[in-house]
């Protein structure tokens, strides 16, 4: 009876850490299923030859010479469902996508498709042959045999530099240390149990061990099976990455644009840790390991840790960090609390600060940290704090909302005590009436602006009476210091105010909010409101397109309900999607609200200030927070996301679970829009230690791409008391595609040493190719009906007329982007390559196919023309035959649209203008066609959308245009490197092809 394994159930000691692994399970053989074309499978016993020149399975009805492959006849091994059997739809929901893999073989490229049952099979399966096919021309010894490898010869110096006593053997205790040094977060206990496992085999037991033992548990405890698989995809020897491999998957895999091999041999000398690797140029698979747990391999992108938006926008059109006065509580109400807290907040890029002021004992005010009378601090060594703090983390201009609630005497104490200490930072120059929206965050740069009433320009006595702030009553009732009933009929509480501070209030005057028709007749730009979170909810479920439009020139500050006595947090998403700027968190409450508050002000440098987006900034534009599905002139796109395994996860810290394993799944969230918000969560790892193997593909459809966030949370499923072990946040604009490492942070957003998430990332246009946002990604196939996006009739012949010339250059538009994207889909698929690969990706699997054949290559790339043609050379296969006509349609469908969408945008554009030409005197033509309520408000919004959707369009096909030409590049590029191009000295520039985009102007 034949041996079968699985993996699922495999002991420690048979982990995939070497290609010697993979070829000795395949040696051994084990039971796979067969796909037939029919859609039936059959179950199989697979084995490779002794001689490992062929793959045999059995029981068949082949004779035994015919039920087999030969290895030097493969093309190509495929992982996942990537050949037409095992896409059909009678098989695609049987097996998961990682538990498939392909071989295909022979000159008619057949294919054989198997189904494992778990990914570890099929990792062993096609790493073991994707190593055999590389060695295919001459036949290889058996791994692991012959001359040392570069790992091991490393190892065994680092051994050897530890055997002080050059005895040959050192105690167990220094190589625990030891190899805990070379892989900081992994646990002691772990390592001990290694080495008494391999003692107890090796039947060498005792204090001490021999270097051949050193090196067995190296390998074994620091080798990450996911890493090693990815390496021999890359590798030409498949035992470590040279230069060439290296750029090749920093381009084709991480989306990397202009690497040098000189760039490459700068990662190799940092990373990699042998002498041998450093000067040959290799980077093994510690050096690889280590570089893709790097800061330079991080998930988040780089260019956001700076600041990196436009700030010379105007203020109002900014999401500002902001934190509500009990940003000092760790309670609200009957928590310890120091003044640190605004340091703490400062120092987190918090740019608008409450401070509410009361009556002090000693005669000058003071503020409350809480409602102790004894927990109050003097105003001057709060305003002392902010002078020292306020610009150490942000150099852009921080707002002090001051809330009054002491006597006028003591006002003046705190205006003079504001002038003295914050002196040339206190902006104090008066708002420019003729102008219509605040000045920049680059204008305001080290200014402090005070947030407050202001008396009515009639009073001239040197106080007066203002409408007081809802704000800050609660802890007054809390103190017991509430001696203002609020006046009869419900209208708003009166206070008296001081000339000297209401004379340092300028860009930011706190007004009641009347209604929205009120503030668009009336409100000055430099005039601002806060609303409760319960009354700008209601604002943002029942007139949401009111609220957004409002937020385009004021700014608007919300705070928690008084209800929330336990300080937590409100969800500052429900209000950013309505534009509003100034969210206030209460910074010391730790949870989702607040991670998702830190991880999306991180996204600018972490400088306070966020950057709307377009489509809420623009004066005519159509944006409705509560939309269900994509929004016209915006680009949905899709996030592909397999997360692939953990590391070094710790236990959750309530749990009262005894023993240190955990049983981890991860949760990804999506945080956006209500049309984005989703969650999806892979299956538990059971039993899996520290470091769990997850392999789970997620998918997520993001509308509005600049207003969503992703949520990484790692919970354990075997719990008692607390589940939560992990956490990460990070906004989506700023995530990098490829291979990443997530790294892990505690509840309170503190990093957990070493713990990471491994992860692939992928961005892809909705439909169809085409980079997504500016990652060199593809999309999927088109709907069967194609759908036109349309303007829509506002009722005034004049405008409807000049906006139905825009309906044939619409219709092109889209035929144009979406006959590309098609084409660009079918070729991925024949290629056997997802959506989500790039041309360049494309361009090296057929090389691979074509070099793998003992002829000269039946196909070659004629460089020497703008639009490389693929041609044969001789008769070729069907499948070559159809990989060509797929090539010939993406060549054909990108040239029409690079040499037509010029003409076609500048009719788009044209249409947009004369759009807005009539934008002035749009109330004087509504009066003129008696246009009122339901009607002029149906008008409105279909001029908005009008313009919304062209500019978005024409927007979308000047991007389809530089994605088609950058498809070429690319073509050009692998073409030349992989051996298939001829006459490639016409290879275009690069930077003619990718010249920058000039943005479409708002």
């Amino acid at each position: 009876k034949k041996k079968t394994v699985s993996f699922s159930s495999m002991p420690n000691d048979r982990k995939i850490n070497s290609t010697a692994a993979c070829i000795s399970l395949m040696l051994e053989g084990c039971e796979l299923k067969k796909v037939r074309s029919n859609s039936r499978m059959y179950s199989r016993f697979f084995v490779l030859d002794a001689d490992m020149r062929s793959v045999r399975w059995e029981p068949s009805k082949k004779d035994s010479e015919k039920a087999k492959i030969e290895i030097k006849s493969v093309k190509e091994v495929r992982v996942g469902k990537k050949t037409p059997v095992l896409r059909s739809n009678g098989l695609s929901d049987q097996f998961p996508d990682e538990c498939a893999f392909s071989i295909i073989y022979g000159d008619n490229y057949e294919s054989l498709d198997l189904v494992a049952s778990s990914a570890d099979v099929v990792s062993a399966w096609v790493m073991g042959l994707r190593y055999l096919v590389s060695y295919g021309k001459h036949s290889p010894e058996a791994p692991g045999t012959g001359h040392p490898s570069l790992r091991t010869s490393w190892i065994s110096s680092v051994f050897d530099l530890a055997d002080l006593e050059k005895s040959g053997r050192i105690p167990v205790s220094r190589a625990v240390q030891l190899i805990k040094a070379l892989n900081p977060g992994m646990k002691t206990s772990t390592i001990e149990l290694k080495f008494k496992e391999l003692q107890k085999a090796s039947e060498r037991p005792g204090t001490e061990v021999a270097c051949d033992l050193f090196v067995e548990a190296y390998c074994e405890l620091c080798t990450r099976p996911e890493i090693f698989f990815l390496l021999v995809q890359f590798s030409s020897n498949k035992e470590y990455l040279g230069v060439k491999d290296l750029l090749m998957f920093l381009e084709v895999e991480q989306g990397m644009e202009g690497v040098t091999e000189d760039k490459c041999l700068e990662i190799v000398s940092k990373y990699e840790p042998s002498k041998e690797g450093r000067e040959k140029g290799y980077l093994a698979i510690d050096g690889f390991t280590r570089y893709l747990l790097s800061a330079d391999c991080s998930i988040f992108d780089p260019q956001h840790r700076k600041v990196c938006q436009d700030m010379a926008q105007p203020l109002s059109h900014y999401y500002i960090s902001s934190a509500h006065s009990a940003c000092l509580l760790e309670d609200n109400f009957w928590g310890r609390s120091d003044i640190s807290g605004y340091i703490s907040a400062l120092g987190l890029g918090c740019r608008s600060i409450e401070l509410v002021l009361w009556d002090g004992p000693e005669g000058e005010p003071v503020v409350y940290t809480s409602p102790s009378a004894a927990s109050c601090v003097p105003f001057r060594a709060v305003v002392g704090l902010i002078d020292q703090h306020a610009f150490t983390a942000s150099a852009y201009p921080l707002i002090l909302c001051l809330v009054v609630r002491c006597s006028a005497p003591q006002q003046r104490l705190a205006a003079q005590c504001l002038r003295k200490t914050l002196g040339e930072k206190l902006y104090l120059e008066p708002p420019n009436p003729m102008a219509s929206y605040l000045p920049s965050p680059e204008e305001l740069k080290g200014r402090i602006l005070i947030k407050g009433k202001k008396l009515p320009p009639t009073c001239e006595d040197s106080e007066g009476e203002v409408s007081d702030e809802e704000e800050g009553w609660e802890l007054a009732r809390r103190l017991g210091q509430e001696d203002r009933e609020a006046p009869e009929g419900g209208g708003l509480r009166r206070v008296r105010l001081s000339r000297e501070l209401s004379e340092l209030v300028s860009l930011c005057q706190a007004v009641p909010f009347q209604d929205f028709e009120s503030s668009r007749r009336g409100q000055r730009y430099w005039e601002m409101c806060s609303f409760s979170e319960v009354e700008a909810g209601r604002f943002a479920n029942e007139c949401p397109a009111e609220l957004v439009s409002y937020n385009k020139r004021f700014l608007s500050r919300i705070y928690p309900s008084p209800m929330r006595i336990d300080a937590s947090n409100m969800n500052p998403q429900d209000f950013w999607k309505c534009g509003c700027q100034m969210v206030a968190m209460n910074y010391q409450t730790p949870g989702l609200m607040m991670d998702l508050n830190a991880g999306w002000f991180r996204q600018n440098g972490a400088c306070g200030y966020v950057l709307r987006p377009a489509i809420m900034r623009e004066e005519v534009s159509y944006f409705s927070a509560n939309a269900k599905d994509s929004l016209p002139g915006v680009p949905a796109q899709l996030l592909h996301l397999k997360v692939i395994s953990g590391q070094n996860l710790p236990k959750p810290k309530g749990s009262g679970a005894k023993g240190e394993v955990v049983e981890p799944y991860v949760c990804a969230e999506i945080h956006g829009i209500p049309a984005d918000c989703a969650e999806h969560r892979t299956k538990t790892a059971l039993q899996s230690g520290d470091n769990p193997i997850f392999d789970e593909s997620l998918e997520f459809q993001i509308n509005l791409p600049e207003l969503a966030v992703l949520r990484f949370v790692v919970l354990d499923d075997d719990y008692i008391g607390d589940e939560f072990i992990a956490q990460y946040t990070i906004p989506f604009e700023c995530l990098q595609p490829g291979y990443r490492h997530v790294p892990l942070q505690s509840l309170a957003g503190e990093p957990l040493p070493h713990a990471t998430l491994f992860v692939h990332v992928a961005i892809t246009d909705r439909r169809g190719g085409g980079k997504g946002h500016r990652r060199g990604l593809a999309g999927r196939r088109g709907r069967r009906v194609r759908e036109y996006t349309s303007t829509k009739a506002t009722g005034i012949k004049a405008i409807d007329e000049v906006f139905r010339t825009a309906t044939q250059p619409l219709r092109e538009a889209t035929d144009l982007r979406e006959n590309v994207q098609n084409a660009l889909v079918s070729f991925k698929e024949l290629c056997g390559l997802t959506p989500a690969a790039n041309m360049k990706q494309c361009i090296l699997t057929v090389s691979t196919w074509l070099l793998h054949s003992d002829s000269a290559p039946s196909v070659t790339l004629n460089l020497a023309e703008q639009y490389p043609p693929m041609e044969a050379q001789g008769p070729i296969p069907d499948l070559l035959r159809k990989v060509l006509t797929a090539y010939e349609t993406m060549i054909q469908t990108s040239r029409t649209l690079i040499e037509s969408a010029d003409v076609v945008y500048g009719k788009l554009i044209q249409a947009q203008q004369a759009g807005m030409d009539f934008h002035k005197e749009l109330h004087r033509i509504e009066t003129k066609e008696g246009l009122r309520g339901r009607k002029l408000q149906k008008a409105l919004e279909s001029f908005a959308w009008n313009i919304t959707v062209l500019k978005g369009q024409a927007d979308l096909l000047k991007h389809a245009k530089a994605e088609a030409l950058d498809n070429l590049w690319q073509i050009h590029n692998a073409g030349q490197s992989c051996g298939i191009g001829r006459n490639g000295s016409a290879s275009p520039e690069p930077s003619r092809l990718r010249a920058p985009l000039e943005p479409i102007p708002e």
